[in-house]
């Protein structure tokens, strides 16, 4: 057994870590717009990762046979409570790096993309993803393999070198790129903007109350930075229903597993781990955006019938809650297989399954229906945020989207922590679930994300999409500071 997988911590963390990297985006997002500018926080954030990836290749690795021994003849080592200390250190800065990158990359480049034709920015984000998940596909084979066959100190090692190439790269074109000015305390001037909002009775004619606070109406804000605040108002409704979304893309990592294991993971005699069910998902993605991207979306854009941001994520939403009832009928068959044929004890790892005879790759459609729901409201759904967020918010606006993707994984483990209190006399999720009722909980998540989708329905109805032509940008900082103090000259006591 290797050090890393015999941490007694190992798999809550990672699953933890995993939730809180996109959590911290929102952070990395404010900093970018506010303080540093997307570029450094980017650059700075990598460094980040970069000391927590070799961390965890400090955690993993044998001293033993790396280092030998020492001049009085004893073995180089590290106790396992060092390591545990390493590897959740290492995990930490992981989920602090991954934040501050995933915050900012997409809107960095989608802003080098601008002005390179009118669908340039949707083709960024489309092959954006495309090459995120060509990353996936890499983790999900050959790291992996390296992990289970060889070491998981190699394994760590990967990343790490694969994130010091992209800083490199990232420094290499460091003169060339387009880079969005610094605005200053955004949350400070958005505070502003409200008070002077509530405080100002004298305007009239005012669709809003914050529109009180604009230039055009007598207020001392540029309109832009007001509409910008104004905008958060509009996409934050859309982000909501979108977390519903996230909780169902996250059965492939909780309920989805722990259908896998308990059928046939064989081909032939060989064992097929049940993660690789994974790499379905991110092959339907690679498969998907360019047929979308080169054939699908120029047709219809020729025929005039070109689909916009919102119907994209709801076509998504639909193929997630059908991905969920896939997976119920599924559990149904397979229990009834079981219960017909009998189990078949199945060992894998240190644990021992009774199985189904039916094939684990029977999950595949409920795998690519997720992957394919990706390509509609995951990607589409970054450059919604991108679009409809004006200059000067898109670092916190992106932030808070990829926020949706950490709040939905919490989301679906409260609500199966709710499902147990509830069905304590007659369980859903028993120790053994093949005496208990996990298809309930799948149609239960495709009842809620149909019922997310009417709400959605709703939203989309009653939006308006920010006008492409309207200037976005508020005044240069130093404007904006003079008209804040003008309207707040006591405002450091705010």
């Amino acid at each position: 057994m290797s050090f890393v997988s015999s941490l007694p911590i190992h798999g809550h963390s990672s699953r933890r870590c995993s939730r809180s990297c996109y959590l911290v985006p929102v952070i990395g997002g404010f900093i970018a717009d506010s303080i540093a500018g997307k570029f450094n926080v980017i650059y700075g954030s990598g460094l980040i990762y970069v000391l927590g990836t070799f961390l965890l290749v400090a955690s993993a690795v044998d001293y033993r046979s790396w280092l030998g021994l020492d001049a009085d003849g004893l073995a180089y080592n590290l106790s396992q409570y060092a390591r545990s200390g390493y590897f959740l250190t290492g995990l930490f800065l992981v989920a602090l790096g991954t934040g501050g990158i995933k915050a900012n990359v997409g809107p960095y480049g989608a802003e080098q993309a601008e002005g390179l034709g009118e669908n340039a920015v949707q083709t960024f984000f489309n092959w954006f993803y495309f090459f995120i998940n060509t990353g996936s596909f890499i983790a999900y084979s050959a790291v992996a393999y390296i992990q289970q066959n060889i070491s998981f100190a190699y394994g760590f090692l990967v990343p790490l070198i694969s994130m010091i190439l992209a800083i490199i790269f990232l420094l290499i074109g460091r003169r060339l790129y387009k880079n969005t000015p610094i605005q200053g305390s955004l949350l400070s001037t958005a505070f502003k903007v409200i008070i002077e909002g509530c405080k100002r009775r004298d305007a009239e004619d005012t669709k809003s109350l914050l529109d009180r606070a604009k230039r055009s109406h007598g207020g001392s804000f540029a309109d832009a930075t007001v509409e910008g605040i104004k905008s958060l108002g509009g996409v934050i409704p859309v982000f909501l229903t979108i977390v519903m979304y996230w909780a169902i893309y996250s059965q492939m990592s909780s309920t989805f597993f722990l259908q896998s294991v308990r059928m046939d993971v064989r081909i032939g005699s060989l064992v097929t781990p049940a993660a690789a069910l994974n790499l379905f998902n991110v092959v339907i993605i690679l498969i998907l955006i360019p047929f979308l991207d080169i054939i699908v979306y120029p047709c219809l854009a020729r025929v005039g019938r070109k689909p916009s941001l919102l119907q994209r994520i709801g076509f998504g939403m639909i193929l997630a809650a059908l991905s969920v009832i896939t997976a119920g009928i599924l559990e149904i068959y397979r229990k009834k297989d079981i219960s017909e044929m009998g189990a078949i004890p199945q060992v894998l790892g240190d644990k021992t399954y009774n199985a189904s005879s039916l094939s684990m790759f029977l999950q595949v459609p409920q795998f690519a229906l997720i992957g394919a729901s990706e390509v509609f409201t995951s990607i589409t759904g970054l450059e919604f945020a991108y679009s409809e967020a004006p200059s000067f918010l898109k670092g916190l606006i992106m932030g808070l989207f990829l926020v949706t993707s950490g709040i939905g994984s919490y989301v679906s483990v409260a609500i199966q922590k709710i499902v147990e209190a509830a069905t304590v006399s007659h369980p859903w999720f028993p120790d053994e679930i093949n005496t208990g009722n996990v298809e309930y909980f799948f149609f239960l998540l495709g009842g809620l994300m149909f019922v997310d989708f009417l709400i959605f329905l709703g939203i989309a109805k009653c939006y308006k999409y920010k006008n492409k032509t309207a200037k976005d940008t508020p005044e240069t900082e130093a404007e904006m500071e003079a008209y804040d103090n003008r309207a707040f000259p006591d405002s450091t006591d705010l």
